[in-house]
């Protein structure tokens, strides 16, 4: 028999290359005993391996993609952990606790006594859209392992994780994500949020993303680029135990709806926006309604008699914060 291995890849590489290694007799055995995952990277940096399975290795790091993300459920809360969409539901692999036993749910029974659930994603998926929303049952999600560019969807990823208190995204790839519409809203038991690698130069919905976090105590955004953002509206609203926000970086040129951004940021005390452009924005409305705690507002060069100004865009803020603008 032919000493060198070699294995057809050149139709359908991506779906069929883990099968032709499972139907080769001499890997069989190999892939048997090892994870899926130790078994793709020892082919992958072992290049005797490699050569053997006449692999290329750009084309091979292509259908080794995988996302892996650990949740820790909350007690005696049962339902839905994780949401799948159509035709990627078989590129999902769950396991409860540590035995490592694979299941085909996505939800929790209270027969289930789960300390740490782990979700293994290995399909070039191009959208997060509402992954977790809506699941209540989680008090922690860690993304692990993020080996994945391809994400360009994120909106409404974590909205109404109502029981979520800790949420690791270290890990998390955005450098191609274009929306992030709604991604935390409604995560009102979060109290911090780690947002310092996010790689937000493609993003243009940026609306509602933060809002209704009402526990949330500090955001630092001093990362994001917003060059190419569109919609603002409501981002910040209902975070009402924020108490100061730092927006210098923040560039506004082609914003089109900035109203309820900070509507109902009730805890806010002063806020600099001298950086802002209104040239293109064309919804302004209730843009700081219900900021009851604005003591200082710097925001910049917008004109009260522009055609986008509404009286209700300081409707509930200080009386003399707002007559102290209308007079500059």
């Amino acid at each position: 028999m032919d000493s060198k291995l070699t294995i057809n890849i050149s139709n359908g590489l991506k779906k069929n290359l883990l099968e032709n290694i499972k139907s080769n007799y001499i890997l069989n055995k190999l892939f048997n005993n090892l994870k899926r995952a130790k078994l793709l990277n020892l082919i992958k940096y072992n290049n005797y391996i490699k050569n053997r399975l006449n692999i290329n290795i750009n084309d091979y790091y292509e259908c080794s993609l995988i996302i892996e993300i650990e949740i820790k459920p909350k007690k005696r809360k049962y339902g839905k952990f994780i949401n799948f969409h159509g035709e990627n539901q078989k590129y999902y692999h769950i396991y409860f606790d540590d035995n490592k036993k694979e299941i085909k749910r996505n939800y929790l029974i209270k027969d289930d006594k789960v300390i740490k659930i782990k979700i293994i994603i290995e399909n070039k998926i191009k959208s997060f859209e509402s992954l977790f929303y809506l699941c209540e049952c989680i008090e922690a999600i860690n993304f692990k392992k993020f080996n994945c560019t391809n994400i360009t969807n994120m909106s409404f990823m974590f909205n109404k994780c109502t029981s979520l208190k800790q949420l690791n995204l270290d890990n998390i790839d955005t450098n191609n994500v274009t929306d992030m519409s709604n991604m935390f809203s409604e995560c009102s038991l979060l109290t911090e949020l780690n947002l310092n690698n996010f790689n937000t130069n493609n993003v243009t919905r940026m609306d509602h993303m933060f809002s209704c976090c009402s526990a949330l105590k500090q955001l630092n955004l001093d990362n994001f680029n917003t060059n190419n953002v569109t919609r603002m509206d409501h981002m910040f609203s209902y975070c009402s135990s924020l108490t100061q926000l730092n927006l210098g970086n923040f560039n506004t040129n082609n914003v089109t709806n900035m109203s309820y951004m900070f509507s109902y940021c009730s805890s806010l005390r002063k806020l600099n926006l001298n950086n802002f452009n209104y040239n293109n924005v064309i919804y302004i409305g209730d843009m700081f309604n219900g900021c009851k705690s604005l003591k200082e507002l710097n925001i910049g060069n917008f004109n009260i008699d522009h055609p986008t100004y509404k009286e209700d865009m300081f409707e509930g803020c200080p009386k003399e914060m707002v007559n102290k603008i209308k007079r500059l």
